[in-house]
């Protein structure tokens, strides 16, 4: 062992591959140790430790008999003793010193295995978490990750949704990965992101692992408020009641089907649409029953010339499209803001202030943040002088919380604005399920698909200041 080591430093491209092997190696166990005892350290210390560092340290490995190989002939060139070079060393077991150099060698390799081995697993739960896909990339993924972290599934890790079980899409996401990696550091991605995800799984691989949509079943009660932008910010109450779904008979048609809203992904039937790419404008309608029967429905307006189609087979995410990276729209952030009492509701025309500051264009977070605060403050010192003594920590509440509204759903390096990304879910802010429900989707006898309410919700109340339901259900 002594002569091993010994051989290393005679030459400096050995010496130096010992060392950054060593150093990798020391790093590699530190790091691993330090998240063992609960320090996390964000994501680059992952990335440093399980991607970054083996590489290093196989790239040592692999100096060290390069430059073994290079001194012995440096050695046999200085001896100049005419000896016959041997292709291939001789090893022969029976010699201690040889037997002792094998075994060292053959331990020394055991524990680098290990070490790889070990490093190969935390490398790919490095490249399969949460902080590494949202946070690696600030530049481009700091808007996805922002509206992940507010949004319903945001304890759900970024791989359960975009890659799901199986090695196959495993590896196809990796591949995927790599171009994005490139296209980072090249500079090379669009801004915005665009959307729809052509080739993201389909939804009964992944969000079927935890929703079951015949499960969900009945109706369900929805209560929204909305506040009016007048002096008082008169609060309204919309109450519906939502057809979820359930199952039922159907005449002439095996087993059971769904009603209400999941009935368009029943495993009974396929509904297939022919839309643009963005899947905002839907041309045609295939809906294929149990029973093998086809009803086809197509509109007057034909895609353009040149316009590019796709036919695509429609699951949950033509609906729920922004099941986690949700970009809310300035009314709907305020009117939640003033429901919890982060602006204060007694600020007089808040609501018509905060939609006005929220609509100006801001180059950054920071400038947004100045910008809106200093509008909202003006206003209540020219207009409400009193208010603006009086409501003076409020006021600037409601700036600063204007501020965060801006700053988690607009980012302008980026170029994402208010209503970039449209969510298909309802039809209240983007016409979601009017893509197909608007009546001008009509069979060859006439049929249309109608654009009627009742079939998914009943309207229990609209707008009102004190809807008569909801007395009904809290007397």
């Amino acid at each position: 062992m002594q002569r091993f080591f010994a051989s290393m430093t005679r030459h400096p491209l050995s010496l130096l591959g010992a060392a950054l092997t060593t150093a990798s190696a020391v790093l590699i166990l530190s790091v691993f140790l330090l998240q063992l005892a609960g320090f996390e350290g964000g994501p680059y210390s992952g990335i440093l430790a399980y991607l970054v560092l083996p590489g290093f340290f196989v790239f040592g490995l692999l100096m060290i008999p390069i430059g073994l190989r290079l001194q012995r002939r440096r050695e046999a060139i200085a001896a100049a003793g005419g000896a016959p070079v041997k292709n291939l060393p001789v090893i022969d077991l029976n010699v201690p010193r040889t037997r002792q150099f094998f075994l060292t060698f053959l331990g020394l390799t055991v524990a680098n295995v290990l070490i790889l081995g070990l490093v190969g697993y935390k490398g790919v739960e490095v490249l399969d978490s949460t902080p590494f896909c949202g946070q690696a990339c600030h530049s481009v993924m700091d808007p996805e990750f922002t509206a992940y972290s507010r949004s319903p599934h945001a304890r759900v890790g970024c791989v359960d949704c975009h890659i799901g079980p199986g090695a196959d899409w495993f590896v196809k996401s990796k591949l995927s990965g790599a171009w994005q990696v490139v296209s980072v550091n090249l500079n090379l991605y669009p801004r915005p992101i665009p959307t729809p995800v052509h080739n993201l799984r389909p939804a009964r691989e992944t969000c079927e692992q935890c929703h079951w949509p015949e499960k969900f079943v009945g109706d369900r009660l929805r209560v929204r408020t909305h506040y009016d932008e007048d002096e008082a910010n008169t609060e309204k109450k919309t109450v519906l009641l939502v057809k979820v779904g359930g199952l039922k008979r159907e005449e002439g048609i095996a087993g059971t089907i769904s009603q209400g809203i999941h009935w368009h992904i029943d495993k009974n039937i396929q509904i297939r649409y022919l839309s643009d790419e963005s899947r905002q404008n839907v041309y045609a309608v295939e809906l294929k029953r149990a029973d093998g029967t086809v009803e086809s429905y197509a509109r007057d307006r034909k895609p353009e010339a040149g316009e590019k189609t796709e036919w695509r087979t429609m699951d949950c995410v033509d609906c729920h499209n922004r099941p986690t990276h949700i970009y809310r729209l300035p009314q709907n952030e305020i009117d939640g803001a003033l429901d919890v009492g982060r602006i204060d509701r007694s600020l007089p025309f808040i609501k018509r202030e905060g939609m006005k500051a929220l609509k100006v264009e801001y180059s950054s977070h920071e400038a947004a943040k100045a910008g809106i605060a200093a509008q909202i403050g003006e206003f209540y010192a020219k207009n409400y002088p009193e208010a603006a003594r009086e409501k003076k920590a409020a006021i600037e509440a409601a700036g600063a919380e204007l501020g965060h509204i801006y700053s988690v759903n607009v980012f302008p390096s980026m170029n994402i604005k208010w209503g970039t990304y449209p969510n298909h879910l309802g039809h209240q802010d983007f016409p979601g399920c009017f893509r197909c429900h608007d009546d001008e989707l009509k069979s060859a006898s006439g049929k249309k698909i109608e654009q009627d309410c009742t079939q998914c919700h009943s309207l229990l109340a609209m707008e009102e200041a004190n809807p008569e339901i909801l007395a009904q259900l809290n007397p």
